[in-house]
């Protein structure tokens, strides 16, 4: 990995959801969906779908530091999911879907503790829950989780859940927007 090229691991309810708006954002080159923060050793979406393996659903980001900041992506991140409700993100309810940032160094710990006192709280009224935590393993969802919303619009979870959350953030986010070749 350059220099430039670094990390962030994000975790707001489904992956699926959070996948999609970062696919959308200039700047990150790269988005895995996996779980992170859990007990056992490479776990299955039908383990951690338990809520008792500990693992949450996070996305991995690659992202160019020159042209997106951590801050950046923290302040999407508070926009594109609900920091204010623990364990849960709307009907999907369970310690895999909590909000939390793993963070890389000490410098990310830094940016999103200020993030969550400063930032979180012009978007959120309620108290932000997001929990904070060092990374320790990132493993990757199972191929079929990866980039499912533009694979499978059609899915009702995606046309009910993702597509309003993705237009929630083109909108508000438009000038963030990766340019698409016609």
């Amino acid at each position: 990995m350059s220099q430039t090229i670094k990390l962030a691991t994000l975790g707001g309810g489904c992956f699926w959801c959070v996948e999609a708006v970062y696919l959308m954002i200039e700047g990150i080159e790269n988005v895995v969906s996996g779980y992170s923060g859990g007990q056992i050793k490479n776990p299955s979406y039908k383990e951690i779908c338990t809520g008792r393996t500990g693992h949450a659903e996070v996305v991995q980001l690659e992202y160019d530091s020159t042209k997106i900041t951590f801050e950046e992506i923290l302040e999407i991140f508070w926009s594109c999911h609900n920091p204010t409700t623990l364990n849960r993100q709307g009907n999907d309810i369970g310690t895999q879907y909590r909000s939390v940032i793993y963070y890389h160094n000490d410098e990310q710990k830094e940016i999103a503790d200020k993030s969550i006192v400063e930032t979180a709280p012009t978007i959120w009224d309620d108290p932000i829950v997001t929990e904070l935590s060092p990374i320790e393993v990132f493993y990757p969802a199972e191929e079929y989780h990866q980039d499912y919303y533009r694979l499978n619009p059609q899915n009702g979870y995606c046309s009910v859940v993702v597509g309003p959350k993705v237009a929630k953030i083109r909108k508000k986010y438009a000038h963030r927007l990766k340019e698409v070749n016609s």
